[in-house]
């Protein structure tokens, strides 16, 4: 009766962030939530262009929950290239004492990366590394946000660019400032913390920051939030207060 509620609350919040789903993603989101535990109101999950992917978010919480006893990580100096930014990662997930140790390696540079995170390609390849280490030692074979590589578009005409500069993708605006406002928008509409929202946000999408997340990770958020906030704020305050820094007391 248990894993029924969880299961029903999840497809609701899948659908009032993504809409009407199909009874494809439905069946796919209720086998990964009996399996895997997974949670959308988390952020376990993304759904991108019909299909589920995991966060690292998600990932980590599979592995604490089958105790996962290490993560150790380090730079293939061999295969990596400092001055093109191109960084190789490996990771190691020891499962438990004495158990078979699982290794997986992560790349990423300014060629497949979204242009948002240009600058942190080796943080990327890291959590690259770690996800795949981890979907290879829990028999994941969902494949994860992070490792989805950045396609660029070919150059598109004036017409098509705003006066930004910023192009049209799909009809919706690229422009980072626009999905700024709308947080702000949010953020001053429910009267939230802005601070605990980034970190709320920056867990959410998989990044260490707000700032190093994808557009599309960014405008998941935006919608989950804007759900979130109307379905049930107080459950939303709690949330964001588990992201409170604790403040130390001045003897």
């Amino acid at each position: 009766m248990k894993i029924d509620n969880t299961i029903r609350s999840n497809v609701r919040r899948a659908q009032a962030i993504w809409g009407e789903l199909p009874k494809v993603a439905v069946a796919g989101l209720k086998e990964l939530i009996r399996r895997y535990a997974l949670s959308v109101s988390s952020g376990d999950l993304q759904l991108i262009n019909g299909q589920w992917y995991v966060t690292h978010s998600g990932l980590l919480g599979i592995a604490k929950r089958r105790r996962c006893s290490g993560i150790a990580t380090s730079i293939d100096r061999f295969a990596s290239d400092v001055p093109t930014r191109k960084w190789v990662f490996k990771a190691v997930v020891y499962k438990g004492r004495g158990a078979k140790r699982f290794v997986g390696y992560g790349d990423a540079d300014p060629s497949n990366v979204s242009p948002l995170v240009r600058g942190a390609e080796m943080r990327v390849a890291e959590t690259r590394a770690v996800n795949r280490a981890l979907r290879k030692a829990y028999g994941i074979g969902l494949c994860s946000v992070e490792e989805l590589g950045w396609v660029s578009e070919p150059p598109k005409s004036k017409a098509s660019s705003n006066s930004n500069g910023f192009h049209r993708s799909n009809g919706s605006n690229c422009n980072p400032t626009r999905l700024r406002d709308q947080l702000c928008v949010l953020i001053r509409q429910h009267n939230l913390d802005p601070t605990l929202v980034k970190g709320y946000a920056a867990h959410f999408c998989g990044t260490e920051t707000l700032k190093e997340a994808s557009r599309d990770l960014v405008e998941s958020f935006i919608s989950h939030l804007a759900a979130s906030a109307k379905e049930d704020r107080d459950s939303l305050i709690c949330k964001l207060n588990s992201y409170a820094q604790p403040v130390e007391v001045k003897q």
